[in-house]
């Protein structure tokens, strides 16, 4: 759409006088376009890294190319169904398919590694095929729905926030299901036709010492296991302490802050400032931010439109030049450069990609004030604001109550006019004709039209004294009741004169509220306000409410939070509850695959663990915990309890069909899924790997989830391989003990 706009211009200009040129002031596509483009080459980095990890683990091309197939057909039919859908490749919709590429290679991996090792143990293709693909089918199953059930507590997200982010849940969702597709029919006839049994005497040097690595990781780590097994303690209380502290301590945020070389400001003077007035002033300010080199052009808007609402406010729209992390920086030297420049105040903030703002504020944070009686608004609103310029979490704190305007009222002396025939409509006309600008005519040419306004001259506008200017028409009839007859005639004759409004009107001075503001019906106030560095907007809401406390407003004020605030508010207050939604939701769809309630627990025991990884990243990286974090927390869940899952359903196939004990079976199946657990959890991890390393435009918003998804792994991998397998062997105690317990109960009762 930019582009064909771009191409109409030069006709545009071949219509327009030849002292009217046409430039390009803003054109928002380009950091659009350049945050597109470093996705897309994040994507591709991503896919690379995966099948690097496949190739490195496997040290097969054919093993490795399998994957790479079935990544590669599971982002195709991910495009397809997008396309169905509507969606748009944005910058959501392409961070999910970056992650969906550490996810959608996992099954195929998994499935490649199981058929791999059968070939090791002497099956032909063809049966490793299909004894492989058949024995980790209903694990391919279980990962796949249980990863699907994370997702669906973000597709009932509310308000805009849940419109933003349904695209990106839908999207993984549905490249998550398309994977397990390919991977449970694809896969397995490529590796019936392409896997061969690679013999010691046709092994590659770099083929065999990969594999005396391996077998030496496994070793270690089975000799740290056996040591974790003897000794079983569980830790899981202290990790649920810890991801509780942590989850405190962490600073909380609503979007990442970004650098779109956009800043924008709004000026404000006082109350009675002129047009003209306040027009010299915002020039003063543009000539001053212009000198900044880096700057690149700046819009200037002066005069009530649908964001001005008063004449002595101004919009400003500051385009920097290309990108470079250092709008914040900026927006302090351009504070300090207009500092000179006298009756005018000049509040800047960056502009984001992604923002839940309703309306144009001074400061980027809001809340409002409302009553019934507006009097309380007058009187508390700036009581209020002056506690809160003395808190250290805010800066820029200012409202829109303009209440001290200069105005001049007209009090017509009703019977003073009527002498002169005047009504109070005809004194309504004549000011509104000299100062309210009347459309009285449009002249229309062959290619334009030209509206002619009916005002007095710009000199009479200057001031009150103007209105002394002003005259009426008056109409008065003489008729003399002692005339002869002969001069009936011109007893009705009308005489016309001109009547000064001074002398038929009385003019008071003053002050008064230039605008009124309204929400829900009652008169409002809105307040903005920034943050200074180190603070959050919970630390932000949390001082507002204690100041409000302090000052023991009357009842009748509502405070209500606006925009980012009142959207921070509420997905705050969700954020345990989503969290809970989302184990509750894979408690149910895992109770439902294995038929127990205890094997599901077992499973979702291990998730504290990559909370604290994840948390102690973001703390560690000063960054807060932010709604991007939040969304990158709760596919950690999804990642973490596979490896869960894969040991699992291993050690209840070992007890079921090779009637091995719990310990013995738990301990076989986290030796044979040792590698295949490395192999996702690397592939993940790298795949998000990009996103944590993301620079350029809109980068801000992509590193909390790369963050969030490779600290997590990295501590959680560890963890879950010693902790998974010792709470495994407590809960199958205490459901031995239950068991037993019922057949004593049983037995009691039929003696």
């Amino acid at each position: 759409m930019v582009d064909n706009i771009k191409a109409q211009l030069p006709t545009l200009q071949a219509a327009l006088p030849d002292g009217v040129k046409i430039q390009i002031l803003s054109d928002r596509t380009q950091t659009i376009r350049a945050s597109i483009s470093d996705v897309q080459f994040e994507l591709m980095l991503s896919i690379a890294l995966v099948v690097m990890v496949t190739f490195l683990f496997l040290r097969n091309i054919a093993a490795t190319l399998i994957p790479s197939v079935a990544v590669t057909l599971s982002l195709v039919g991910t495009f397809s169904v997008m396309y169905l859908a509507g969606f748009s490749l944005n910058n959501l919709s392409l961070m999910a398919l970056t992650i969906a590429t550490g996810f959608v290679i996992d099954d195929a991996i998994v499935v490649v590694e199981n058929i791999s090792r059968r070939l090791e143990e002497g099956e032909t293709p063809m049966q490793a095929a299909l004894n492989g693909s058949r024995q980790i089918g209903f694990t391919i199953i279980s990962l796949t729905f249980s990863l699907i059930a994370v997702l669906i507590p973000l597709l009932f997200m509310g308000d805009v926030v849940g419109r933003l982010f349904r695209e990106f849940a839908i999207t993984l969702a549905v490249s998550i299901l398309v994977s397990m597709l390919v991977s449970l029919t694809l896969t397995p006839m490529l590796c019936a036709y392409l896997l061969r049994h690679i013999t010691e005497a046709e092994q590659s040097r770099f083929y065999r010492k990969g594999g005396e690595i391996f077998d030496r990781l496994i070793a270690g780590y089975d000799r740290l296991l056996i040591i974790v097994l003897d000794h079983q303690r569980l830790t899981l209380l202290a990790t649920l302490a810890l991801t509780a502290l942590l989850y405190l301590v962490v600073p909380k945020g609503f979007f990442p802050q970004q650098d779109t070389c956009l800043i924008q400001g709004v000026t404000v003077a006082s109350q009675d400032v002129s047009f003209g007035e306040m027009t010299r002033r915002q020039q003063a300010l543009v000539d001053d931010i212009l000198k900044n080199p880096q700057v690149e052009s700046v819009s200037s808007t002066v005069g009530i439109d649908g964001n001005n609402t008063s004449l002595n406010s101004g919009r400003l729209q500051i385009n920097l030049k290309p990108f470079g992390d250092r709008a914040d920086v900026i927006i302090k030297q351009l504070k300090e450069a207009t500092q000179q420049v006298a009756g005018i105040k000049l509040y800047l903030q960056s502009s984001h990609d992604l923002t839940v703002n309703d309306q144009v504020t001074p400061s980027q944070y809001q809340f409002t004030l409302d009553d019934a009686d507006s009097e309380n608004l007058v009187n508390w609103t700036p009581k209020l604001i002056a506690r809160l310029q003395q808190e250290p979490e805010f800066s820029d704190v200012v409202s829109n109550l303009q209440d001290q305007g200069q105005t001049v009222y007209v009090e017509l002396n009703r019977d003073a006019a009527a002498r002169y025939g005047i009504s109070a409509a005809d004194v309504d006309t004549a000011l509104y004709n000299a100062f309210g600008q009347r459309l009285v005519s449009t002249i229309f040419t062959q290619s334009n039209q030209y509206r002619v306004v009916l005002e007095v001259q710009t000199k009479y506008q200057q001031s009150p004294a103007s209105l002394d200017d002003i005259y009426l028409a008056a109409s008065s009839s003489s008729s003399s009741g002692s005339s002869s007859s002969s001069s009936s005639s011109s007893s009705a004759s009308s005489t016309t004169a001109m009547v000064k409004l001074t002398s038929i009107a009385t003019l008071h001075r003053r002050t008064g509220s230039l605008v009124h503001v309204r929400l829900n019906q009652f008169p409002a106030v809105t307040v903005s306000f920034n943050l200074n560095d180190g603070y959050t907007i919970e630390d932000a809401q949390q001082a507002i409410a204690k100041v409000s406390q302090s000052l023991e407003q009357p009842v009748s004020i509502t405070l209500r939070y606006q925009g980012e605030t009142s959207a921070f508010k509420s997905a705050t207050g969700n954020t345990l509850w989503l969290i809970l939604a989302a184990l509750l939701t894979m408690y149910v769809v895992l109770g439902i695959l294995y038929e127990s309630f205890i094997h599901p627990v077992t499973i979702l025991s291990t998730l504290p663990s990559a909370a604290v990884g994840a948390l102690l990243t973001l703390l560690l990286a000063d960054t807060e915990f932010s709604l991007i974090a939040l969304i990158g927390v709760i596919l950690l869940i999804g990642i973490v309890k596979k490896n869960a899952i894969m040991m699992i359903d291993f050690a209840l196939e070992a007890e079921n069909k090779h009637h091995m004990t719990p310990r013995e079976a738990i301990h076989q199946a986290c030796l044979l899924r040792f590698r295949p657990i490395l192999m996702t959890t690397m592939a993940a991890l790298l795949g998000a790997l990009p996103l944590m390393l993301a620079h350029g435009s809109g980068a801000e918003q992509r590193q909390p989830l790369g963050l969030v998804i490779v600290g997590g792994l990295i501590f959680s991998q560890v963890l879950t391989l010693f902790s998974t397998p010792v709470i495994y062997l407590w809960f199958d105690g205490l459901a031995q003990r239950g068991q037993r317990y019922m057949r004593r109960k049983s037995r009691q009762a039929s003696q």
